[in-house]
């Protein structure tokens, strides 16, 4: 599939919505793995501008083997220059500002939104679990930027996004449509029936977007693996249809996921300890409880990194008042972030689904003990429905006169808006060696 898609409005403030439209297209069964149906392209993509800056931040710390401190510094520049250059309206819209930027930081900060916004689309597509293409190619050959697993492709191997944004004076839905067309032949179509570390790649997207600095609104294509017609394949005796029942997540690729998600939520203890499992060389992190603060938000439970009072190396005393402030958040934000943080972010708190979150920690905590013998191939992991993309949503069973602002993605990570309501439940502790008790 390939087209040009109007934007009815980008909400780059958080009480608005964006909406995408396309035309649909059918699907019929794959010929590198016969048993995965593609997804129905999305006739509707909604977000705000939490969500938004959350699948930036998570795309610029989707990358496998990179330095810690590079990702976090990288996911910090984003959202700075998110805050910076996107105007608030009810159409996507760069600030004035915007030309003054050299060509070249101007076209970095495009493939950055064109980044997140690339995600949110495999994020509506099922797709839940991701990790970096760089593994694809050791040369200078282009390649596509992201894989992703999960939803129509568990069971079967993995799919391609690459993703591409651009911001020009003559940008035309034409031009847009162009490049996705173009760039899904150069950088999707020659790794599709190829193996990566994640699994074999069975399918393909090249997701473009663009915008007009001087003007709002914006354009979205699509281009995929398109199968002409269907190749019938008789399934040999006893060969059952793969993905009929989930087989669970790669393990490498819920490793380079939630290597990323604990990142974002300001925990390197577990990043460490991921990294020890997944480079058979590098050193043991030290062996220490990690502390994680379990609250209620929109009518779910989370886990998040808690305010450096609690942390090791921080004051071992309880401020027994602390949760009664007003803004007892904002405080533990300002308190637990570095100084090269930038105090007072618009965008609120990464946290992750507490169930997701304690599963996870579990299978790693199970890989810590079991490191002498294999790594298992899978992990089972739960996912969710995502939910608070549109500004405004309400959410059942959960006592708000006042709309919650988030983003919560299929994996459990979270970014979670201002203000936090109600009082945390208290602080949990997750042992390298003998996990975490699930709620």
């Amino acid at each position: 599939m390939s087209g040009p898609v109007s934007t009815a409005g980008l909400g780059t403030s958080t009480k608005l919505i964006g909406l995408t439209k396309h035309t649909k297209h059918g699907h019929v069964p794959s010929p590198v793995s016969p048993y995965f149906v593609a997804p129905p392209a999305q006739s509707a993509l909604s977000f705000n501008s939490i969500a938004l800056a959350a699948a930036i931040a998570r795309t610029a710390t989707t990358w496998n083997d990179a330095p810690v401190v590079l990702l976090d510094g990288l996911q910090q520049s984003a959202l700075i220059e998110l805050e910076t250059l996107l105007q608030d309206g009810s159409a996507f819209a760069l600030e004035s500002h915007f030309k003054f930027l050299a060509d070249t930081a101007g076209s970095q900060f495009a493939a950055k939104v064109g980044a997140g916004i690339a995600h949110l689309y495999m994020d509506a597509l099922g797709y839940a679990w991701r990790a970096n293409a760089a593994c694809l190619s050791s040369s200078l050959d282009p390649h596509a930027d992201f894989i992703y697993e999960g939803g129509n492709a568990s069971g079967h191997g993995v799919v391609l996004a690459e993703a591409h944004g651009s911001f020009a004076k003559d940008a035309s839905a034409a031009k847009i449509a162009n490049a996705a067309k173009r760039k899904y032949v150069k950088q999707v179509k020659p790794f599709v029936a190829k193996p990566s570390p994640f699994g074999e790649v069975i399918h393909g997207y090249s997701i473009a977007f663009g915008a007009k600095p001087t003007v709002a609104g914006s354009f979205l294509a699509v281009s995929e693996t398109r199968i002409s017609k269907p190749r019938k394949r008789t399934p040999p005796p006893g060969d059952p249809q793969r993905g009929a029942i989930s087989e669970g997540t790669p393990a490498p690729m819920a490793l380079a996921t939630h290597r990323s998600n604990f990142l974002l939520m300001g925990t390197p203890e577990v990043t460490n300890w991921i990294d020890w499992i997944r480079l058979p060389d590098s050193p043991a992190p030290e062996r220490h409880d990690v502390p994680f603060l379990r609250f209620d938000y929109a009518g779910r439970t989370y886990l998040t990194a808690p305010p450096w009072l609690f942390r090791p190396g921080g004051p071992s005393w309880w401020i027994e008042d602390f949760f009664d402030h007003p803004e007892w958040w904002r405080l533990a934000r300002r308190a637990r972030l570095s100084p090269s943080h930038r105090p007072g972010s618009d965008f609120g708190w990464f946290a992750i689904e507490e169930k997701a979150g304690a599963e996870f920690l579990n299978a790693l905590s199970n890989a810590i003990r079991d490191r002498g013998t294999a790594l298992p191939a899978t992990i089972r992991l739960p996912t969710v429905e995502p939910t608070g993309f549109a500004a405004g949503d309400r959410i059942a069973g959960a006592d708000a006169d006042e709309p919650y602002q988030y983003a919560l993605f299929r994996d459990g990570l979270a970014l979670l808006g201002e203000p936090f309501r109600g009082r945390p439940r208290d602080v949990v502790v997750w042992s390298p060696d003998g996990g975490m008790p699930l709620g």
